[in-house]
């Protein structure tokens, strides 16, 4: 479980252009959703709500960590933006994927994008540990299926993966969809996809403090409700953690869908301070929030996003920007 420097993207010859597909894919859903609901993204299309705080990064830290951001201590402001990952504004209650989008501001460096010094150092998390899909192609057709409804969608997986094999993957997603989630304030999330940090790459995952309380019974009639009230009445922190890349057997940089086994580090704090988010400054800010980009690709050249999910991202997520004139 050694952290090691050993690791290779393998980029398929065809990718520039199957990726130059997902784009208009993913905008013309988006564009759907929005004559229904509004301007919004293509996922993760309902905010619960925004909040602002300060991430400190932490001194001492083991040389595969002490990398771009975490080069050395220091600390940085930082926005966060938790929503439901689906591409309607379904009800809290509906079982989800749930997303807690972290933007540090301030950071000096090259951008990964290549387009001069780095905005911001985002990370977009979920509460899944791993990608429910090996490869990007798999997630696309996955999507575009599931917004044309509930019929659509059986119809692909029958189709692509035969009835045995269809119905495997329908309970394997309605059992995925329907993991038990206790609120933000208390649950972990995870990057479930890898980036560089330095020469090294590592996943990342938010570890709730005890102090953030216990569940709320009921809360999941209003997820943003209930961090809204938490946050009214004290301060929440989570522990970033980086979890490294060991060997490509154990820990494959393409297939998104494998968990690695490997040790997490603490390397930073975050803490959202009190503060009103219901309150006339907390809605301003959630919609300056709602507005931003968050982007794993708005990171610095020292976190650079790994794989196929991330690739894919890179083109998918501007795609979304463009549509919602975020871009």
């Amino acid at each position: 479980m050694t952290p090691s420097t050993q690791w290779r993207e393998q980029i398929p010859a065809d990718e520039v252009q199957r990726f130059a597909v997902y784009g208009p894919q993913f905008a013309a859903i988006q564009a759907r959703k929005s004559k229904k609901y509004g301007q919004g993204r293509a996922l993760h299309r309902k905010q619960l709500c925004a909040a602002k705080g300060a991430l400190e990064v932490l001194p001492n830290l083991p040389e595969f960590a002490r990398q771009g951001l975490f080069a050395s201590p220091g600390k940085f402001e930082a926005w966060v933006r938790l929503s439901n990952g689906g591409m309607d504004r379904a009800a809290d209650s509906v079982p989800d994927i749930r997303g807690f989008a972290l933007r540090v501001l301030g950071v000096q460096g090259d951008s990964a994008l290549g387009n001069g010094p780095a905005k911001s150092q985002d990370f977009t998390l979920i509460n899944q540990e791993q990608f429910a899909f090996p490869k990007s192609a798999e997630f696309v057709d996955f999507v575009v299926a599931a917004a044309g409804g509930g019929g659509s969608l059986l119809k692909y997986l029958f189709k692509r993966y035969g009835l045995l094999g269809g119905t495997a993957r329908m309970l394997k997603l309605i059992k995925s969809m329907g993991m038990p989630f206790v609120g933000f304030a208390s649950e972990q999330v995870f990057s479930a996809v890898p980036m560089a940090c330095g020469p090294y790459a590592v996943r990342v995952r938010l570890v709730p403090a005890a102090a953030n309380g216990t569940p709320t019974p009921g809360a999941k009639a209003d997820w943003g409700a209930d961090f809204a009230a938490r946050l009214a009445k004290q301060s929440l922190q989570w522990e970033l953690q980086l979890q490294p890349f060991v060997s490509e057997l154990t820990t494959p940089i393409e297939d998104a869908s494998v968990n690695w086994p490997s040790p997490y580090t603490t390397v930073a704090l975050l803490t959202l301070p009190q503060q009103d988010i219901a309150g006339a400054a907390g809605k301003a800010l959630a919609q300056q929030v709602e507005e931003a980009v968050f982007d794993p690709w708005q990171a610095l050249a020292a976190h650079r996003p790994l794989g196929d999910v991330q690739r894919a991202r890179k083109v998918v997520y501007f795609e979304s920007q463009k549509g919602r004139g975020a871009a």
